[in-house]
């Protein structure tokens, strides 16, 4: 079928206000995040609500169409960028961004895939209670998307990822049939959990329209604090202290390196920094809780403690909101001023947290040695062992831009196999990294997941092309 009749078809059955076909408008919904791949589609698809996504997935396995759900399109892996123009359509679930209810007598709360993070993160906070789930483009995902790829974010070391958060879901499937698990309940023993086949598999097994979360009193005391380092070994000694001394009350312990700091100028010009970037390397340090806990006191006995250690060499600690949000800047900042450097390699690796500070040093000295001109530059969440190593290429090297990249991530990848590692600790697999995950799971995994793949999706037409690479 070509792709005018296609696009004629598709109006036919489902009409002009879910169906646009704007060449600009499809050309933005069919570009990556930080601009370096654009692609296209048949046509762009914009449902209102779950019987219209249900309706729109009907009418493409009817004509053939491949599927690409999106939400707000600030993924890394590519996972929501089609890559069969002639073939595919996008479904965005932009416009469906209700909450549909929240409950505060069950801490609960029922919202569709469309709304953005930071818009449902106001709402709960409004009524009094708290949703964890925070990164740093909250302003811009969607909670569709959040699921799909079993997002992450900064507080992870207390409340898990995504998907610790999920009670139930609302799915349509590849033929249409709406699932509906959206549940309010905390326990449910009843077989086999079906919720979790949809939570970070990315939509290849079928589309997240709407998710209920659990809750969680609102925290009313917060501290943060910026320590200077000696190095990642002296961060990992503060982060093990920090476990065992304030257990649960630490909801973020972030690393970076001395870098970070002209990055995050770099990235926001007028960013006033905390402190002067004189030592190697840097811990950002949270802590909250409400009620009768003292957590100020809490962190100032941490602090001391660690003075006492001889892990702590210099820090400043946030006196108000606004020095906090100062803090987190420079967090935020550096990934702004890794893209103003141009195209580089990000990465999302994860190694057991005994080995974060080795992998590190392995890692980066491989680099170096076949990109000398490479700047490295690792940073992410101790607890969880979770860095972003990533290379900025040299500008003036002897090869292309894209050449280097792909040596370094050859080099980055085969130390990561020495440590049992993981090329994808919360952005999910995607287009990106499709090949480097098949080259690594086991025949058992590949068959497993080829069979699930199948089951539910005979056709193949749900987001094709992602995660894996079957034909029919």
């Amino acid at each position: 079928m070509q792709k005018g009749e296609g696009t004629e078809k598709l109006l036919a059955m489902l009409g002009g206000d879910m169906v646009s076909t704007d060449a600009g408008l499809i050309e933005r919904h069919c570009q990556d995040w930080h601009g370096d791949v654009t692609s296209s589609a048949i046509a762009l698809l914009r449902p209102r609500s779950t019987e219209d996504v249900s309706r729109a997935v009907r009418a493409c396995a009817e004509l053939g169409f491949g599927v690409v759900p999106q939400g707000g399109r600030s993924g890394l892996a590519l996972g929501a960028v089609p890559d069969g123009p002639a073939s595919q359509v996008v479904l965005s679930l932009e416009r469906m961004d209700r909450v549909r209810s929240l409950n505060t007598r069950d801490f609960t709360a029922v919202v569709e895939a469309g709304v953005v993070l930071e818009t449902f993160k106001k709402e709960v906070a409004e009524a009094g209670l708290y949703f964890p789930l925070a990164l740093g483009a909250q302003g811009t995902c969607q909670i569709g998307g959040n699921v799909s790829t079993n997002a992450g974010g900064v507080n992870v070391l207390r409340y898990g990822m995504t998907r610790e958060l999920v009670l139930g879901l609302e799915v349509v499937l590849p033929d249409g049939l709406v699932l509906d698990l959206i549940s309010r309940l905390r326990k449910d023993n009843r077989g086999i959990d079906l919720k979790q086949l949809f939570i970070g598999a990315e939509g290849v097994l079928g589309i997240v329209t709407a998710v209920s979360f659990k809750l969680m009193p609102a925290p009313d005391q917060t501290a943060t604090a910026l320590l200077a380092l000696d190095s990642l070994e002296d961060a990992i000694e503060l982060y093990r202290l920090a476990r065992l001394k304030c257990c649960d009350l630490m909801s973020a312990f972030e690393f970076m390196p001395a870098e970070a700091f002209q990055l995050a100028r770099e990235g926001i010009p007028d960013l006033t920094l905390p402190l002067e970037p004189a030592h190697r390397a840097y811990a950002l340090v949270e802590m909250s809780g409400s009620g009768l806990v003292d957590i100020e006191s809490l962190l100032a006995q941490f602090l001391e403690l660690a003075m006492d250690e001889g892990l702590v060499r210099d820090g400043v600690v946030a006196q108000s909101k606004a020095q906090a949000r100062n803090i987190w800047l420079v967090r935020e900042g550096m990934n702004e001023g890794q893209a103003r450097r141009g195209k580089h390699l990000r990465t999302d690796l994860s190694v057991p947290l005994s080995e974060l500070a080795a992998f590190v040093a392995e890692a980066e000295a491989a680099v170096a040695e076949v990109l000398p001109g490479a700047v490295c530059v690792s940073y992410g969440h101790v607890g969880d062992g979770n860095v972003h190593l990533n290379v900025l290429p040299d500008p003036e090297g002897a090869e292309e831009l894209d050449r280097q990249i792909y040596r370094a991530k050859t080099v980055l990848n085969e130390v990561l196999g020495r440590y049992d590692g993981s090329i994808s600790a919360e952005h999910g697999v995607g287009r990106l990294k499709k090949a480097d995950f098949a080259a690594r799971a086991s025949s058992v995994q590949r068959d497993l997941l080829e069979r699930i793949k199948r089951a539910i999706d005979p056709n193949l037409t749900m987001n094709p092309g992602c995660l894996l690479d079957l034909e029919g």
